[in-house]
């Protein structure tokens, strides 16, 4: 009998742990040709979801949670927990019921036919028009710019065989993107559309911050398009730099008064306009250079702090 695996990343969701178990146990119990595990990885909550995860293991050995010692971000909770599952192929879903539940018989459906991976990808969201336009502005962008594939509005809600499993094991990578990896690293893959329903309940975890971290993540993991157009923005500047100056020069022997009010305002707004590139080329670098030294640090992923129904 085939196993699957059903990881579940979740911080402060005292609100929807519960539901959640319930209702992934009712749709596993409907697919009785399978056996499953359910991992839900607590990434340090401050709420009231780790005693009631402990409740719920207690009352079903086929669910399984691990403790996070502190919250080590959005990507390397779940990433760890994937590499954790012993199923023939991981689901992951998140906790917010805004990874519909009942596409994880079409996700199985389609490993059975053959696909290593089955992606979730999101047409439309009941959540904030704006957010949604501006998820599909920048995966666009990073699709236009990546050296690897990458596929639109796809969260890492998906199935995820064995064998792709067990990639994700051996990277040594400590701020791992699964997005990318998927489309870097990943066999052919088969996509299934989907509405985003909104949030079930409590508040969403996610900030300008976070949202930014992803953003600079997939960009500094994927792309080039910073440094190159930072060589040739700056190629450009000096050009016309040149070009500025010979015709300062020229305006200041046809008229040294109207250069002097003329000729002083341009200089002050290019300089200030230079000023301002610099600044930000350079803070574009220094995300790269985090990148970097994230990765050469080599610290792990995450620190356990419990793990509850592992037989080990």
């Amino acid at each position: 009998m085939k196993k699957l695996s059903i990881m579940v990343p979740c911080y402060n969701e005292e609100e929807n742990v519960v539901p959640m178990s319930e209702a992934l146990v009712k749709q596993l119990d409907a697919m009785p040709e399978y056996d499953y595990e359910i991992l839900f990885i607590d990434n340090c909550s401050t709420d009231g979801t780790r005693a009631l995860l402990r409740k719920i293991c207690e009352g079903n050995k086929k669910i399984k949670a691990i403790f996070n010692t502190r919250n080590f971000g959005q990507f390397n909770s779940p990433y760890h927990a994937i590499c954790q599952t012993t199923g023939d192929c991981t689901i992951t879903i998140c906790c917010d019921f805004q990874d519909p539940i009942d596409m994880i018989p079409r996700f199985v459906e389609e490993w059975e036919n053959g696909y290593k991976i089955v992606c979730g990808v999101k047409t439309s969201s009941k959540e904030s028009k704006l957010m949604y336009a501006l998820r599909s502005l920048y995966y666009k962008l990073i699709k236009k710019t990546s050296k690897a594939e990458q596929i639109e509005h796809f969260t890492g809600f998906g199935l995820y065989d064995k064998s792709f499993v067990n990639v994700l094991r051996e990277l040594d990578d400590p701020i791992p993107f699964i997005r990318g990896i998927v489309g870097e690293l990943g066999p052919k893959f088969k996509t299934i559309e989907y509405e985003q329903p909104q949030r079930r309940a409590g508040k969403t975890s996610n900030n300008f911050y976070s949202l930014y971290d992803a953003a600079m993540l997939s960009f500094t993991s994927y792309t080039k398009i910073g440094p190159r157009i930072a060589v040739f923005g700056g190629a450009f500047m000096s050009a016309a730099s040149v070009i500025a100056a010979i015709v300062c020069a020229i305006l200041k022997i046809i008229d040294p008064r109207a250069f002097f009010t003329t000729g002083t305002a341009a200089i002050i707004l290019t300089i200030l306009f230079v000023g301002g590139l610099q600044l930000f080329f350079l803070g574009l670098l220094g995300e790269y250079i985090m990148n970097i030294n994230v990765r050469v640090m080599k610290r792990p992923l995450v620190i356990e702090e419990e793990r509850l129904n592992f037989d080990d």
